[in-house]
């Protein structure tokens, strides 16, 4: 009998951990599931057929269910009609990111399927990623969730500032660790915040405890990108292919790190290398390799595990409960997983 591979063996504990944070909110999770489909019908045809595609290759659906773990855990166990709309909300909007983004980036595949432009082409795709946009406002509006609404809108600003900030400063690789953080923060804490805060805010929660939630999700999310950024620097059975980041002149934490203390003629070496030899194959390992020798990596994962900590000092203030017992699984899951 052949030996399962590695990633066969990691697909299958992921599973169980994903099983085991949804026990608390399986029912939710699947009513949910219709609510949100029904949430883009449309009375045009291909608009149905692309938004049926979308709903059919859903990812982890770690949003929604940071929403309803959330509002279980500040709603005393009880979520209502707002906990619905409010998450249906956040994944209409993310999705509408993630289509926009694929034509950004010129992007065929996604989430290991094919994206929604490698099918049918980019203006179709931009205009479907508007369209979402367009229902998960409406959703809200329609609602008086005004309440939600300003979530996701201060949610969806700070992405696209991030986004242009990071651009921007990426010309120039002058990148400060202050910077970098505010940027992590804006590009993906910042809609990770948002489900937080959508929880809480969905079950009347007060405003500290709303805020108290909004920088819990604030804190998870930047240990998520922390993540990821080590993933460059892993091997390709783990995680992205190695030095992709470098390749795209992303400054990430282990390389400000390894830039900040390095000498000056290293310095030179290491900003003309991301800026003038990133496709250099054997440059982008030697990087790799400066940066894990000059402690890069074991800086991003002290840094990381410092935010997982604060993260989880939070949760403290809460009672026992399975919902509890599920975020602390998932704020464990974003620094623990393999990809």
């Amino acid at each position: 009998c052949p030996k399962p591979s590695p990633n066969f063996d990691y697909l299958w504990n992921f599973m169980k951990i994903v099983s085991r944070i949804k026990l608390p909110i399986e029912t939710e999770m699947e009513l949910f599931e219709k609510k949100f489909s029904a949430s883009m019908s449309s009375k045009v045809s291909l608009l149905n057929r692309i938004t049926h595609y979308v709903v059919n290759r859903k990812g982890k659906q770690m949003r929604p269910m940071f929403v309803f773990l959330i509002a279980k855990m500040t709603g005393n166990g009880e979520v209502n009609e707002r906990t619905y709309r409010g998450a249906s909300v956040i994944e209409l909007i993310h999705t509408a990111t993630l289509v926009h983004d694929d034509v950004v980036d010129d992007s065929n595949r996604r989430r290991g399927f094919f994206s929604i432009n490698a099918l049918w082409k980019n203006k179709i795709a931009v205009l479907v990623g508007d369209y979402l946009l367009s229902k998960g406002l409406l959703l809200s509006i329609d609602n008086d969730d005004f309440d939600l609404l300003k979530i996701i809108s201060v949610a969806v600003r700070e992405m696209s500032e991030g986004e242009l900030l990071q651009i921007e400063k990426a010309r120039r690789l002058d990148i400060t660790e202050e910077i970098y953080f505010e940027i992590i923060r804006q590009k993906t804490a910042t809609l990770i915040a948002a489900c937080c805060a959508m929880g809480a805010r969905s079950v009347m929660a007060p405003d500290s405890e709303v805020e108290k939630m909004r920088k819990f999700g604030e804190l998870i999310g930047i240990a998520f990108q922390i993540k990821d950024d080590l993933f460059d620097y892993g091997n390709e059975r783990i995680g992205k292919p190695t030095g992709i980041d470098i390749k795209e002149q992303k400054m990430t934490l282990p390389l400000i790190y390894a830039l900040n203390n390095s000498s000056s003629e290293e310095k030179k070496w290491l900003i003309n290398s991301v800026k003038n030899h990133n496709k250099d194959k054997q440059r982008v390992k030697e990087v790799i390799t400066f940066v894990k020798n000059n402690g890069g990596l074991d800086y991003a994962v002290t840094t990381m595990k410092e935010y997982q900590q604060q993260a989880l000092q939070l949760l403290e203030t809460y009672p026992a409960s399975p919902y509890k017992e599920s975020l602390e699984l998932m704020v464990n899951y974003v620094i623990d997983r393999k990809k």
